[in-house]
């Protein structure tokens, strides 16, 4: 007789809510398509590939500068349950977004179980402060920094948005424009409990303190918070509590659900304008775009927070 683990989980049923590729037939050909992709946004526009954030090998970016002075910029966190992707694997939202006058950057990160979260979460950080501290150099708006991140990618984006981290009293509110979170996981606790722990060692200290949806400030920029609809019920309710937290937090909150993408295809909707996903992202980068054209089904919610400047 099985016992739940978390909620009315067992372990079973809990691996299964945090194994995305249960939703889809085959997860390797997305990872294929992320690959190729890449590697051709990287052999058609120009970039600045593995610049140095920090003095380890794996403390490398990819940047893309935008085609004019003074643009926005999109900083791409990839996904991978911090032990899987690189940056090699996150060029292709460029292929759309530099030509529409964004620059992009693809954040590289250490992998468990080599490195610890904790070790990867201040990576991620320090990445985003030296672009933000470096955003004159590269042409870059320092006004109109958005962060995007995937799956594990949107936790640590969300983790990038937290007080207490930056230096000189900064904090991300003042400096980060918005975020686009995707499929993200914001509590670690049930994902303690599961296989996706087995490489990341941590306890329920860690998990509680490395949760993001705990520890959310007083005041955030705006969110676009979205996931795809063939998603676990796990992720749904992911999505719906960090948009629940954060909406009195921030001056908005743009909430999607995507009823014809999954965890993974999600991504391919970023640079797409005729999109939902993609017109969000456009507008966070004070972009123009086309008018979006929901596909039948989809389901798009916003909330607003008029008390927020």
């Amino acid at each position: 007789m099985s016992f739940p683990v978390y909620g009315r989980y067992d372990r079973t049923e809990l691996d299964r809510q945090y194994s995305p590729s249960s939703c889809v037939d085959d997860m390797s050909a997305f990872l294929t398509r992320y690959t190729k992709r890449s590697a051709r946004t990287r052999s058609e526009l120009p970039v600045n590939a593995g610049m140095p954030y920090g003095p380890l090998p794996c403390e490398r970016l990819d940047f893309f500068p935008a085609p004019g002075p003074k643009a926005p910029l999109l900083v791409f966190v990839h996904g991978g349950y911090w032990q899987e992707l690189g940056k090699d694997d996150s060029s292709f939202p460029a292929r759309r977004l530099v030509p529409a006058g964004a620059a992009f950057a693809a954040i590289g990160y250490g992998l468990a179980p080599r490195y610890r979260v904790d070790e990867i979460v201040d990576q991620v950080r320090r990445a985003v402060w030296w672009l933000v501290e470096h955003a004159q150099d590269l042409g870059v708006d320092s006004g109109r920094i958005v962060l995007a991140g995937s799956s594990a990618g949107a936790h640590l984006a969300l983790m990038a948005l937290l007080d207490g981290w930056m230096p000189g009293g900064t904090t991300p509110a003042d400096v980060i424009a918005g975020a686009v979170l995707l499929s993200g996981v914001y509590d670690l606790e049930p994902v303690r409990l599961t296989y996706v722990n087995d490489p990341l060692g941590l306890d329920a200290e860690a998990a509680a303190r490395l949760s993001p949806i705990r520890h959310l400030p007083d005041r955030l920029p705006p969110l676009v918070v979205a996931r795809g609809g063939a998603e676990t019920a796990e992720f749904a309710r992911q999505h719906r509590e960090l948009v629940e937290a954060a909406t009195p937090r921030s001056a908005a909150v743009h909430d999607l659900v995507i009823t014809h993408r999954n965890h993974f295809d999600i991504t391919f909707d970023l640079d797409d304008p005729a999109s939902d996903l993609g017109a969000a992202v456009l507008r966070q980068l004070g972009l123009p775009g086309r008018p979006s054209r929901r596909p039948a089904g989809d389901s798009a919610r916003s909330h607003r927070d008029i008390g927020r400047a």
